[in-house]
């Protein structure tokens, strides 16, 4: 993220791409927090061997 903020500041220009590059990174970043919250509590929970 601060290599974002600071390619914003170097070139103003391709605010939008950075910005949008930033948008997407931080989608998966979320996303495979969640898909590994999700394994987790059903390995948890769903486990027919405990």
């Amino acid at each position: 993220m601060d290599q974002a903020i600071e390619g914003v500041a170097r070139w103003p220009k391709v605010e939008g791409k950075i910005r949008g590059a930033l948008m997407l990174s931080l989608a998966f970043m979320e996303a495979s927090t969640i898909y590994g919250l999700i394994v987790a509590l059903v390995l948890l929970f769903g486990n027919p061997f405990m």
